[in-house]
């Protein structure tokens, strides 16, 4: 059987997930749901895809409260919501332990915007920043679609921290990085920033003024298996697939979702297809050492099927660009190790 697929664009808002889910939970012929991309777009999809009975796998939502919060399901945590992407809880783990113990600051403070995404990253940052002996001196938030970041800058700055962590997007992230060189003090404070802007328009925007900044995110994909994928990519349309993760764990949701169909469909003798709703939760949540381009994926029963291992990569050369920063590791994690 051919599948279609129906296109929303969530806009990564809570509003926007809200409105292209219920444009999709209502064509009865739906079967599954791959996305949303942010956070905080999931939050209200998941909630009105559970309530159909439907299942849903993300590749890029990574805010804790989705699944699981230490072993306890997130508060925002909906029956039938998977995702092959990393949990922040491990993320914001890994940006605290680099800084602690490899970059040896002992005083931080971080922004965030009220997303969730950006509020579970910082959270998970600041508990575990201080765990480990170190003092959060600010924590703090800004609001999406503000520009003039000195007033904070100026906040960091006052606060005597020694870096600053800011998963934020663009372009409140890209103001943040320029405007830097514009408050007094901050000469001695890093930078470090996450995934949502390891991106090659977010170099270009900062240019020279983000040397020696650090992001910290999923480690990228290798092996033979996705050698064949990007060449592949490549030959199909004529560009390669970016330099985050995130494709890869799209292909392997993409291809975790199906295999699930396959497993659970009934045939009748003119082709008919049924799939069953709860069958299908009820495989996916069955998943267990499926062999992606990200590695051996095993689904909890909080939706959590993504390997966790992260880098920490640095700027040293801005005219290398994109390119040039991710392949510039200066530090991997891995939970439990």
């Amino acid at each position: 059987h051919p599948f279609e697929l129906q296109r929303e664009d969530e806009s990564c808002s809570q509003e926007g997930g809200t409105t292209g889910a219920l444009k999709i939970v209502a064509d009865p012929q739906v079967v599954g749901i791959l996305g949303t991309v942010c956070s905080g777009a999931a939050v209200p999809a998941a909630k009105i895809m559970t309530e159909k009975g439907l299942v849903m796998i993300s590749p890029s939502n990574t805010a804790p409260s989705l699944t699981a919060v230490g072993g306890e399901p997130g508060a925002d945590w909906q029956p039938g919501y998977f995702r092959t992407a990393h949990n922040d809880a491990d993320q914001g783990r890994a940006a605290a332990t680099f800084a602690f113990q490899e970059l040896g600051i002992r005083r931080a403070a971080t922004i965030n915007d009220g997303d969730t995404y950006t509020e579970g990253l910082t959270g998970v940052f600041n508990q575990v920043f201080s765990e480990l002996g170190g003092e959060i001196v600010l924590a703090t938030t800004i609001n999406k679609g503000d520009t003039a970041m000195r007033p904070v800058l100026t906040s960091v700055v006052d606060s005597g921290a020694e870096l600053v962590f800011f998963p934020l997007f663009p372009p409140e992230a890209d103001f943040i990085v320029l405007q830097t060189k514009e408050v007094s003090g901050f000469e001695n404070i890093a930078l470090m920033g996450a995934d949502a802007i390891l991106t090659a328009t977010f170099i270009e925007a900062i240019g020279t003024d983000g040397t020696g900044m650090y992001w910290v995110g999923p480690a990228s994909p290798t092996g033979p298996a996705y050698d064949t994928f990007v060449a592949n990519f490549e030959q199909e349309l004529g560009r390669p697939p970016g330099n985050s993760a995130f494709h890869a764990h799209a292909y392997d949701a993409a291809n975790i979702l199906l295999g699930a169909i396959e497993e659970v469909a009934v045939q009748e003798a003119d082709g008919t297809l049924h799939i069953g709703r709860q069958a299908l939760r009820d495989a996916l949540y069955a998943t267990s050492d499926y062999q992606g381009l990200t590695g051996g994926l095993t689904c909890s029963e909080f939706g959590d099927c993504g390997p966790a291992k992260f880098q920490v990569v640095r700027l040293d050369d801005p005219a290398a660009g994109i390119e040039g920063l991710v392949d510039n590791v200066v530090y991997t994690y891995k939970p439990g190790q």
